[in-house]
């Protein structure tokens, strides 16, 4: 985990650089005025992890607040970023276009300033509607056809959330939203496929409560995501089990010979200690029922396609805000949606229905995945 904040934080404290200098180039700024921004931009830069500060005391509410800015500034700055850069290759491109063609450049062409405020107007206008998409959560429905469910069964509705992310950020109000939408499914089950919450988790007093509104036929199962882990294995537990759902650990259970749920922890380099593989789990079941193996990340090892129907993972928010979903795609070439991975295996990547760090959605909606399992 050091090693990814190391890393993180260079490349948040190189965006920063790159801002100042254009807003340096932009405005032409004196020493005093320069040295004001400077620290301005050195706050912005230090403030997730003075949140972070500021919740281990228990000042929730300046937390929050603080929260909210600088998370609200770190998708500004990489969406300005992304513009920014954007406008400069096609500022070259153009340059030199209109060199070869021996044509005189028109004078906005070396306006710095005029840029900056292009991409500065844009990233504030993307930052806004992103806020509002973070909210608008979508409904993905999947439908599959097995002949594995048994007489009398014809039909199975299982329902997937995913990186949740419960915190300082999102709390009762976007959780309300997703608990509603669940109840208006009426799911015969219901699955979280890791980081129901977040890295920090002493500001869930009354959520559990609303998760338990929820209360399908055959129940609701979680896994262990990499944030979990960060909160704590036994406080992330604890919340669990009083929010209804059963966690499961390196186990499998079968539901009334319906159906098998596979769950095991997250398998980030920080926890591979773990006692039991994935193939001991999965074949604890049997193979006549169809089976759901749930895994945070979307690492198929395909040594095991026959032994699970389905995998459900999460982890990648879709990127979360485009273009990262490029960047994502590095790690994870199976960012979102679905993947046939063998005959009659189907993996599912889950945008996510929540949102880390900036409560910011950009082209990629959260999600409440369906899954109607129908009978072949």
């Amino acid at each position: 985990m050091s090693m990814f904040f190391i890393i993180f934080f260079s490349l948040y404290a190189a965006l920063h650089a790159y801002v100042f200098i254009k807003t340096w180039n932009a405005f032409k700024f004196g020493t005093s005025t320069g040295s004001v921004i400077a620290f301005a931009f050195l706050v912005c830069l230090f403030m997730p992890l003075l949140v972070r500060s500021l919740e281990h005391t228990g000042h929730e509410g300046i937390a929050r607040v603080i929260g909210y800015a600088g998370y609200m500034w770190m998708c500004m700055i990489f969406i300005f970023f992304v513009i920014s850069v954007s406008i400069d290759i096609s500022r070259l491109c153009i340059i030199i276009f209109y060199s070869i063609a021996k044509i005189n450049l028109p004078n906005t062409i070396h306006s710095s300033l005029v840029f900056f405020l292009v991409s500065a107007v844009a990233s504030i206008a993307i930052t806004a509607y992103g806020y509002h998409e973070a909210r608008a959560v979508r409904t993905e429905r999947i439908g599959i056809e097995t002949s594995k469910l048994p007489p009398g069964i014809n039909r199975l509705t299982i329902v997937q959330i995913s990186d949740v992310h419960l915190g300082l950020i999102n709390k009762d109000v976007p959780l309300r939203r997703v608990v509603d939408i669940i109840k208006s499914i009426n799911p015969d089950i219901v699955v979280s496929t890791g980081d129901l919450v977040d890295g920090q988790i002493n500001t869930l007093n009354g959520l559990s409560g609303l998760l338990k509104e929820v209360n399908p036929r055959y129940g609701k199962y979680a896994i262990m995501g990499n944030h979990e882990f960060y909160a704590g294995v036994r406080v992330s537990e604890d919340f669990t089990r009083e929010a209804g759902f059963l966690m499961l650990r390196q186990r499998a259970i079968t539901i009334k010979n319906i159906v098998n749920i596979v769950g095991v922890d997250d398998t980030d380099h920080w926890h591979r200690g773990r006692s039991v593989s994935d193939r001991e789990v999965l074949e604890k079941v049997s193979r006549n029922i169809f089976t759901v193996f749930l895994k945070h990340r979307p690492v198929v090892e395909h040594d095991l396609l026959e032994l699970f129907d389905l995998q459900l993972s999460g982890h990648t928010h879709g990127g979360q805000i485009y273009p990262f979903r490029y960047i994502t795609q590095v790690s994870f070439p199976m960012v979102s949606g679905q993947y046939p991975v063998g005959d009659n295996t189907l993996v599912y990547v889950s945008r996510g229905t929540g949102t880390w760090g900036p409560p910011i959605r950009f082209l990629t909606p959260p999600e409440i995945t369906v899954f109607e399992i129908m009978r072949k």
